[in-house]
């Protein structure tokens, strides 16, 4: 990525771009100390203590790039980052730490953090309880999934077996 500060960008043929303000370098440092398995790859820069242009980063797995604008971005549920998590605890801490600092609650796994991104934080049950052939049981699930901001795994299951919860 020339004129890097840091490391060297991971080859990657396609990337997803996020496009920010002034907030590039900080967001994605942010998301890197969120997400486990992630890299902080690299940071162009026009002038050597000058501001970050581009950023290179990957997500567990998943490479990004963020792009320093200069003017205000528009952000919305049009673009999310989805994030499959193992279990509650997993989902509910990934979700406290996305939330800090000025996020806000959606609905349906989603959330909004502090710089205007969405995310979807789905534990990976809810895709299995969704597509499962019981369909009575599917719908049940999906239904309880509905009326949630952050997933209650517990919750779901409970709908899904037809249990009151």
């Amino acid at each position: 990525m020339g004129n890097q500060s840091q490391g060297a960008a991971m080859p990657s043929k396609v990337r997803t771009c996020i496009a920010f303000k002034d907030q590039a370098e900080e967001a994605a440092r942010f998301y890197v100390s969120v997400i486990p398995d992630s890299v902080f790859e690299g940071v162009f820069r026009l002038q050597p203590d000058g501001p970050a242009l581009l950023v290179s980063f990957t997500l567990a797995g998943t490479p990004y790039q963020a792009l320093n604008m200069g003017r205000d971005t528009i952000h919305n549920e049009a673009f999310s980052i989805s994030v499959m998590t193992k279990d509650q605890r997993e989902t509910d801490a990934l979700w406290d730490k996305l939330l800090a600092g000025g996020g806000a609650e959606i609905e349906c796994s989603w959330l909004k953090d502090r710089y205007g991104i969405h995310w979807q934080i789905v534990p990976e049950a809810l895709p299995r309880m969704f597509t499962d052939d019981d369909r009575a049981a599917a719908g049940r699930a999906f239904q309880a999934m509905l009326g949630m901001r952050k997933i209650d795994l517990a919750a779901v299951e409970a709908a899904f077996r037809g249990v009151a919860p």
